[in-house]
């Protein structure tokens, strides 16, 4: 069995915990049945001892087969990794996805994306990554109350194929936890009617293509700033990349990566001034993704 699921850049911005956008960057994984476990990792990752003795996909892959009640033996899983550890890309969720998704293969559970983006929430409380990953396109999601508790809504947007993304990926990690840690417990009412317009703009401007508001629906007062402050040279990337040709420039997740939007006649310019400027960085051009979570046509 062959499944790969994408990066994701969650937040765009205002859309704190709520927006995300899959990525064409993908994490591939291999598994086989086999008379006894092992875990083989490559690209991202590879020779860190504590993803090989306690890896969080095989982890998941068990819980969930246990949980749907199914022995299913032993496994070879092989992990070609792209998407940066750490980094704010969906690395976390597209784990998770895949463990999940994996599971329900090999218990002959007809792959429903619904449930496995709500089973993921055990493991990923807030569906700005997951919805993505596993979906595919532009998303926008929330989560179910009272009676609904436990479900996720989500609208799905496929987005148009003459966009491209640029991601400038620093050599230093932002922890989530810490990151969401520095945000405070309450917010001004106006800072957060702000995000809510913000928010709601961005959402209507993408899906109809407004491309022109993106720079301004994308800006942000509950959460960027503050997590930027950890890395400053972050604010330098944003304004270097709106002022050669970015649509939006946003803090991808919790960060360090940074999110850039453009069109496709614009990215040779965006990419060569990044690459330029930012050395010691990873600067990276990249497809939209419509599909998300993908089974190969391969059995076991």
């Amino acid at each position: 069995m062959i499944l790969s699921v994408p990066a994701t850049s969650a937040n765009l911005g205002p859309g704190l915990d709520v927006l995300g956008l899959s990525l064409d960057f993908r994490n591939e994984f291999h598994i086989t049945k086999a008379r006894e476990s092992s875990v083989e990792i490559y690209g991202e990752g590879q020779g860190v001892q504590r993803f090989l003795a306690d890896n969080m996909f095989v982890k998941i892959f068990r819980k969930t087969l246990e949980q749907l009640q199914v022995s299913a033996g032993e496994f070879a899983f092989k992990f070609y990794n792209k998407i940066p550890v750490s980094r704010g890309m969906g690395s976390s969720s597209a784990v998770i996805v895949g463990a999940i998704a994996a599971a329900y293969k090999v218990a002959n559970i007809p792959i429903d994306k619904q449930g496995i983006v709500e089973r993921a929430l055990a493991y990923e409380p807030h569906p700005d990554n997951i919805a993505p990953a596993t979906f595919g396109g532009f998303t926008i999601s929330m989560l179910g109350s009272g009676a609904d508790s436990g479900k996720v809504f989500s609208i799905k947007h496929n987005m148009p194929t003459y966009l491209r993304a640029v991601m400038v990926i620093p050599n230093r990690s932002i922890s989530t936890k810490y990151s969401r840690q520095s945000l405070p417990k309450k917010y001004a009412s106006y800072d957060v009617i702000y995000n809510m317009s913000h928010t709601s703009v961005l959402s209507a401007a993408i899906m109809q293509e407004k491309w022109d508001l993106l720079r301004l629906a994308s800006r942000d007062k509950l959460h960027q700033e503050r997590r930027m402050r950890q890395y400053p040279v972050l604010f330098s990337v944003q304004k270097y990349a709106l002022e050669n040709g970015a649509l939006m420039s946003t803090l991808s997740g919790s960060g360090s990566s940074f999110f850039n939007l453009c069109l496709e006649g614009d990215m040779s310019h965006l990419l060569q001034a990044l690459q330029d400027r930012f050395q010691h960085f990873r600067v990276i051009p990249m497809r939209l993704d419509n599909d998300g979570l993908i089974f190969s046509d391969e059995k076991m």
